[in-house]
């Protein structure tokens, strides 16, 4: 075998050798890092709180300072109160003007309670004789029922819907005879009427005049004037007797007639209705006595309206209570005080970032794991966690999320095996009794071994 065959034979077992050596230390390198420990970073977070005004105001007094630990409702800023304050003392000046009001109803509802009673009394007192004769009443013969079977009540009511029928009645009859004098066909007799009845009352002036003219002294002349007012008044009451008379004969005359002699009995039954119902109304159930019931009421409802103003100054005075609280921001949670961004006499608009707080009871931290190692973390898993500020010191965390979706590898995170195209959120809580470790800290967390 000659010089360059073997070499070329020794060529071929490096190159074998070389090959056989890469693919064992791959496969070594996968099975240590599917199998082997397992670590990654992260940042220290803890839950924050921004804290700012509820109303838009002047920041009159800051309380705390960067770094300061506070308190749940420990007071943290100020806004200043001058504009509350103003409405809360014109809110307590009309506060105190509704309850005089109120007072003042209520000394009225009283009066008007005591003249309801003296108006009943009264009404009572005129009632007496009437209520003593009552049962020795004789009623018409037609009535089977005794005196005493109704109630005044039920009387009144009777009456009331009988002049109720009166009333229409006496519209309808009215609506009638309108009807017939409007109508053309009438328009002769309409005028002998008329002429007639101003020839009644210039003959009734007349006749008084001349009366008055006999009665005076030294009457000689008036008597002569008053007897030809007298005479004139005389003869024209005749002619228009005379037409008014030549003209009962016509059709036109009668239906008019009829038409007056019916809404007079509709008038007198409209009266009578009215009578009757008035005499009915005695007692309890007299005019005097709903008047003063009425005034009654009347004081009862302006009493209601002061009350009711009385609790709206009320409210507007606890509204006013609870602006002003407010107007003092305290922290919602204990914590630390991150970062202040106000200052006094600064003015600030609702909901604006003035103080970040931070819980530092309540540490956590987000690794970003290999698709390939994930898979191996379980929730619960307690884990080493580390930090540059504390050399040769641990702190115990526990798995408490594992991300069900990946995602692309931000550019923050760094893991000993190196950078994967897609990776999960694990997310740890940190115990740290002492309060050594702050948000924003770099971490270091070791998992340990991991198996399949």
């Amino acid at each position: 075998m000659n010089g360059r065959k073997l070499g070329r034979i020794i060529s071929v077992l490096i190159l074998l050798v070389i090959v056989i050596g890469g693919v064992a230390y791959l496969y070594l390198a996968n099975a240590a890092g599917a199998n082997g420990p397992l670590r990654a970073s992260g940042t220290v977070e803890g839950t924050q709180v921004v804290v700012g005004p509820e109303m838009a105001g002047r920041v009159a007094e800051v309380l705390v300072e960067e770094g300061d630990a506070v308190e749940v409702d420990q007071p943290l800023f100020r806004m200043d109160e001058a504009l509350l304050q103003a409405q809360r003392r014109r809110v307590e000046a009309a506060l105190e003007a509704a309850r005089a009001a109120e007072h003042t109803a209520r000394l009225a509802l009283e009066s008007a309670r005591l003249q309801h009673e003296l108006a009943l009394q009264q009404a009572r007192a005129l009632e007496r004789p009437q209520r003593q004769q009552v049962w020795r009443v004789i009623e018409p013969s037609a009535f089977d029922l005794p005196v005493w079977y109704y109630q005044q009540q039920e009387q009144i009511d009777s009456a009331q819907q009988e002049l109720d029928a009166a009333r229409a009645a006496l519209e309808r009859e009215q609506r009638a005879l309108q009807a017939l004098l409007d109508d053309p066909q009438h328009a002769r007799w309409r005028e002998a009427e008329q002429r007639l009845a101003r020839a009644r009352e210039a003959f009734i002036l007349a006749d008084e005049i001349l009366d008055r003219a006999r009665r005076a002294r030294d009457n000689a002349e008036l008597r002569d004037y008053a007897q030809e007012l007298y005479d004139a008044a005389k003869a024209e009451l005749d002619a228009a007797q005379s037409a008014y008379e030549e003209m009962l004969s016509t059709q036109e005359a009668q239906d008019l007639v009829e038409a007056r002699a019916r809404l007079a009995v509709a008038q007198a039954r409209h009266d009578e209705a009215l009578d009757r119902l008035d005499q009915l109304r005695t007692g309890e159930h007299s005019l005097q006595v709903q008047i003063a019931q009425a005034a009654l009421e009347q004081a009862g409802a302006a009493l209601n309206q002061a009350r009711a103003a009385v609790a709206q100054a009320q409210a507007e005075l606890e509204a006013i209570d609870l602006q002003l609280d407010r107007l003092v921001v305290r922290a919602p949670m204990a914590g630390v005080v991150l970062t202040r961004s106000v200052d006094p006499g600064e003015v600030l608009q609702p909901g604006s970032s003035a103080i970040a707080l931070v819980r530092l009871d309540d540490l956590r931290i987000t690794v970003y794991l290999p698709q390939d190692r994930y898979g191996q973390v379980a929730l619960g898993r307690h884990v080493q966690v580390s930090v540059d500020s504390y050399p040769g010191v641990t702190f115990d965390a526990v798995v408490v999320r594992i991300a069900d979706r990946a995602e692309f590898t931000p550019r923050n995170v760094q893991t000993e095996e190196g950078r994967r195209t897609m990776v999960f959120a694990v997310e740890l809580a940190v115990s740290d009794p002492l309060g050594r470790l702050k948000p924003g800290m770099p971490a270091d967390v070791d998992f340990g071994e991991l198996g399949d």
